[in-house]
């Protein structure tokens, strides 16, 4: 009998809910995104992100439904992403789903969202399966992890202050390109000379595979406020090519070093940042040419939806995680831990 998994994502901006059948196959995937009225904002604003979670979840739940034909009779389990993220927006999807799952009687699986992230690419690639190697790059989070089994990670390395994807925000802002800034970087580095200015790539004292971007970030400022004071022209297509070109190294070099040296043959990327053209391009060559396997999912499936929490939720389902009415939302959850 097929397994089917209501799936909910309130994390931050996007509200989101999916059905998705045994772990991989997607009947149905919808996203309302409230991009347009952060931006205004020059970034999230949680208090916002939290009440437009509460006008359109049911909304989103009941088009998610209709769209792959089924009803909540249908449903096997309800999973939800319960962290990490904005707490308040967490709060709504926990909410809802333990509604649902109390009025309908069904299992009730809470998902860790970064796992969520990872499983993305059991969606774009049904023969993918364990072990294999995660880069995980997005706004709040960047980890190179062992993915050992479905639920079983280990991490090898993390960032040590900036995520990814913050760095990529931080300096869309400084150089008043506003936000969401990893896009608009992105499109504008094409343009650029990924040369033109040499930044530096941060290095951990100790630890190859943990990240550091706030030297990066710190650099582009300070070469800002150097232009600045010289009263120099800034060509912010090359500046954007130079940052988007040293992250990209710190982030490519030890994924592939991760991978090499504990034998992986596969490596996937998951997270908002994996929808970065430079990024994709850069794993997929250096990958081509050591015979590592790559793995990337479509970007649709790269940025918060809930496609991928049914898919984690789906293994946590089959593992036999079960979460009661008192599951509440962790913010600050780690990757691999259990509520």
């Amino acid at each position: 009998m097929d397994t089917l998994i209501l799936a909910i994502e309130s994390s931050c901006d996007e509200t989101a809910a999916a059905v998705v059948k045994n772990g991989r196959t997607v009947l149905s995937n919808i996203i309302n995104s409230q991009i347009e009225i952060h931006t205004e904002y020059g970034g999230v604003v949680p208090e916002i992100a939290s009440r437009k979670h509460i006008e359109h979840i049911n909304q989103v739940i009941g088009e998610a439904l209709h769209k792959a034909n089924v009803t909540l009779d249908d449903i096997t389990a309800v999973a939800v992403t319960y962290g990490p993220g904005l707490v308040g927006a967490l709060l709504v999807g926990v909410a809802e789903a333990k509604a649902i799952a109390f009025a309908r009687h069904k299992p009730l699986v809470g998902v860790n969202h970064i796992e969520g992230h990872i499983a993305a690419n059991y969606i774009e690639y049904p023969e993918l399966e364990p072990p294999f190697a995660a880069l995980v790059v997005s706004g709040g989070h960047t980890h190179l992890v062992i993915v050992q089994d479905y639920g079983s990670y280990e991490i090898a390395g993390r960032t040590r202050d900036d995520a990814a994807g913050e760095a990529f925000d931080k300096v869309a802002r400084a150089v008043g390109l506003g936000y969401p800034g990893g896009p608009k970087i992105d499109k504008l580095a094409k343009t650029g000379n990924p040369h033109a200015v040499e930044f530096p790539r941060g290095q951990v004292a100790g630890s190859v595979y943990d990240f550091s971007f706030s030297g990066l970030k710190s650099a582009v400022l300070n070469y800002l406020n150097m232009c600045e004071m010289k009263h120099v022209p800034v060509d912010k297509a090359d500046l954007a090519a130079s940052f988007q070109c040293a992250a990209v190294d710190m982030l490519v070099t030890r994924a592939i070093r991760l991978a090499e040296e504990r034998n992986m043959k596969k490596l996937a990327v998951a997270g908002g940042v994996a929808a970065n053209s430079a990024l994709r391009s850069a794993l997929s060559e250096a990958c081509a040419s050591r015979g590592i396997e790559f793995y990337c999912p479509s970007l649709g499936l790269c940025t918060d939806n809930a496609a991928m929490i049914g898919a984690a939720g789906y293994y946590e389902y089959i593992n036999g995680v079960r979460h009661g009415y008192d599951l509440n939302a962790v913010p600050n959850l780690k990757l691999g831990e259990r509520s």
